[in-house]
Parts: C-alpha cells; structure tokens; sequence
C-alpha cells in the first residue's frame, strides 16, 4: 500500500557533502583534498581569485562615503518670513508648503538667519536657529 510513510528516496538523489579536515580517518586527511603546499592549500585565501573574479571586481566603481537616512532640513530666512506673513499668523509646514516657501511638508523645516524679525508669528512643527530662539524669548 503507498502512503507517506512508505515512500523511500530512490538511489543517488541526495550526494553527501564532502567534509574535509577531519583527519585522517575521514578519507580526506592529511591535506584534506587541497594538495601540497602553495598558496590555494594555505587557509585564508579567498575563493574569488581562484574563480577570476578580483579584476572585475576592481574594475567596479566603490561608491565613497555614505549617505543619512535623516532627512536634509529645507531652509526659509527670516527675511521670507517678514516679507511673506502678517502678525498673528502661525508659520507651519503646511502653511509654508501654500505659500510655495518649500517643497514638501513631510520634510523638516529650519528656519536660519540673523535678521530681526519683525512680525509676530506663532511656529508650529518647525526647526528654528539660535539667534531666532533668542529674539523669541
């Protein structure tokens, strides 16, 4: 009768991996399988110069540095925002985005510069300088 149980691998579908450096016991030993001296017997050596690979990989351009997955700040000056807004108006992303100030409201905004400012804005979500902070207080 067949069923799971019963069912055998036929003969020479599954090959045993050749284990190496076992000893001598093992059918592999002494220099397991690599032959006397030089350099492909010597441990260390990387498989790539045998296959003839080391010029293409030097021939590949290396890419230098790396690049942040912290996104870059989009820059609005002071002087915009006096030229652009009113007092009491809030400055935010999305406000600024309506305004065509930026490009994208996802992005983190910072607000840089060492004018006065001269309206009262409210800031909402937004990165703002040192000397800015300083006029705010």
């Amino acid at each position: 009768m067949l069923s799971l149980n019963t069912i055998k691998k036929s003969s020479g579908t599954r090959q045993k991996n050749k284990r190496v450096g076992r000893g001598n016991a093992s059918g592999h030993g002494t220099y397991s399988t690599r032959g006397q001296k030089g350099q492909k017997s010597r441990s260390g050596v990387s498989g790539l110069k045998r296959l003839g690979m080391k010029k293409q990989l030097l021939q590949i351009p290396k890419s230098r540095g790396f690049r942040s997955l912290q996104p870059k700040n989009q820059v609005v000056s002071v002087s915009a925002i006096n030229s652009n807004f009113k007092n009491d108006e809030t400055v935010s992303p999305e406000t600024l985005l309506a305004k065509k100030m930026i490009n994208s409201s996802t992005l983190p905004v910072k607000i840089l510069g060492k004018e006065k400012l001269t309206v009262s804005v409210k800031f909402d979500k937004i990165k703002m300088s040192e000397g800015l902070k300083s006029q705010l207080k």
